[in-house]
């Protein structure tokens, strides 16, 4: 086993070994970790030039394409807060998040342009330090510009960090601001490889292959493939996800790490199994899953086929949270397991009280050294906090060897008739059915019940929930009455061609009621 003391960091590897390839693209296209480097250097000599010191921001609207990465280890090693837009946005949600941090400078993939550029001009942003990773008519042309530019090792170098906005789902997000780290980038960046991997088993330098299956724009999906390049992996990219691709890709490329969000592993599972055993997929060491609650059939069934190398985490982009191996699951299925290195989870009552084991509340989780402030406003960091552990509204349990079960979020709760309906609980089981390959659970206002429990489900087009939305709700109904409690079985059902998810996998549900056409509550 290769020891924290072990010469990693991306810039070290990088020098060391230039041939080895760092990247694959979603073309194929492979780039080496030399030519990787040159670009990241010259990226943080064009940053500089426009005047970027330690503490600036840049923001990144691009695409899974292997200058995105460049662009991060830029970032990283010139002292600058990343800060990574979700593709998904629209031209305001963009435009807000430009005109709150004040970059130094927005880059976009060329697919994104359009929409960038328009997001720059509503924020008032000068449109001369927005730059496109290709020809762009009215925007400056990055991979031209960087020609001539030196690509030899900087000389004062700085670790960096990222500034990710939260998801936004009440009221506008705010970017989570961290102090900037101390020391050599390589030092900084090999000891978090060391602690963020290493909770999942993951070994450096071991011919590992990181697979991203999901938008670089979400934080966590844009850390981990940071991250395994600083391990000495390589990283290969899909442009969007597709079932079947990932297994192709897990089998050619030999694919050892890969993160998923549970909508995907769904997916999976729900190709033909003639599909699914026509793909070697011995290869998967560690397969990482997170960003919502997974039905317990469905992490069970991943188990089963890819063996015991599915590992859980929970957390949020304001603190560390905690972390589960398949052997830890399958002895409490549900559970999302203990804290991480250095973490600590607490349960507290609404007056802050620690309540008992096994009985619920808000998870609170311990800062420590992740201590941050929400960027621009000092009400909403003090909000959520209690001393040093802060909440994101999350309500839970632990049990008696400090395991802790989620329940929901106290937003989402839906009180119908006194009682209190966890949205997850409800959407776990309507994912066991074989026809629905999607759903969300919300409470509509109720005269009478107060919130009746509505279900908002994709259904797989050819069966009879999707061809017959009508017998949706009969049918969904009598599934449900073996599985929860009946005064959680959903009162009203709508059948959508497609839940609104974001780019990292998690549902909008906010935009849910408005896809809920006028209805009766069933019986």
């Amino acid at each position: 086993m290769t020891g924290p003391e072990q010469p990693l960091g991306f810039w070290r590897l990088a020098a060391a070994a230039p041939d080895v390839c760092a990247v694959v693209d979603p073309d194929g296209g492979e780039v080496t970790r030399g030519e990787l480097l040159a670009r990241a250097n010259a990226t943080s000599r064009l940053l500089r030039e426009q005047g970027l010191e330690r503490g600036d921001r840049v923001v990144g609207v691009v695409s899974n394409e292997s200058w995105t990465l460049a662009l991060v280890l830029a970032c990283q090693q010139v002292g600058a807060y990343y800060v990574p837009v979700n593709t998904a946005l629209t031209t305001a949600e963009t435009a807000y998040i430009v005109g709150d941090c004040t970059p130094v400078a927005v880059v976009t993939s060329t697919r994104h342009a359009e929409k960038t550029r328009a997001a720059v001009a509503a924020a008032g942003y000068a449109e001369d330090r927005c730059f496109a990773l290709g020809p762009d008519a009215g925007l400056r042309d990055l991979l031209e510009e960087l020609w001539g530019v030196a690509t030899e090792p900087l000389a004062d170098r700085s670790p960096g960090s990222y500034l990710g906005y939260t998801s936004g789902t009440t009221g506008r997000p705010k970017g989570v601001l961290r102090r900037l780290p101390e020391g050599d980038p390589d030092d900084v960046f090999a000891a978090g490889a060391h602690w963020q991997l290493g909770m999942f088993a993951i070994e450096p330098e071991d011919d590992g292959v990181h697979l991203v299956t999901s938008p670089l724009s979400h934080t966590a999906v844009s850390g981990l493939a940071v991250t395994s390049l600083h391990f000495g992996h390589t990283v290969v990219l899909m442009d969007r996800f597709d079932a079947e691709e990932v297994l192709r890709l897990v089998q050619d490329e030999r694919v050892t790490t890969t993160h998923m969000v549970p909508t995907q592993l769904h997916r999976l599972l729900r190709l033909p199994a003639e599909v699914r055993a026509s793909y070697d997929v011995s290869s998967m060491r560690n397969l990482v899953h997170g960003a919502g609650p997974c039905p317990e059939s469905v992490k069970r069934a991943v188990i089963d086929w890819f063996g015991p190398v599915v590992h859980e985490y929970y957390g949020a982009t304001e603190a560390a949270g905690t972390r589960i191996s398949s052997a830890e699951w399958l002895e409490r299925p549900g559970s999302v397991g203990r804290p991480q290195p250095g973490a600590e989870v607490r349960i507290l009552d609404a007056d802050g009280a620690d309540v008992p084991t096994g009985e619920s509340g808000l998870v609170y989780l311990r800062m420590g050294a992740h201590a941050f402030e929400y960027r621009g406003d000092q009400e909403k960091t003090e909000a959520g906090r209690r001393g040093d552990f802060v909440t994101v509204g999350d309500l839970g349990r632990l049990d008696d060897d400090g395991y802790l079960f989620l329940l929901g979020r106290t937003s989402e709760v839906v009180v119908t008739g006194g009682v209190n309906v966890y949205p997850a609980e409800v959407e776990a089981a309507l994912l066991e059915h074989p026809d629905v390959q999607d759903a969300g659970v919300i409470g509509l206002p109720d005269p009478e019940w107060g919130d009746v429990v509505c279900a908002v489900v994709q259904a797989d087009p050819g069966s009879v929930l999707g061809a017959d939305p009508e017998r949706a709700g009969e049918e969904l109904t009598a599934f449900l009455q073996e599985r929860v409690a009946r005064f959680k079985v959903p009162r009203v059902y709508c059948v959508v061609p497609e839940l609104p998810r974001g780019a990292n996998g998690k549902l909008r549900k906010h935009l849910l009621p408005a896809l809920v056409p006028e209805a009766s509550p069933t019986p």
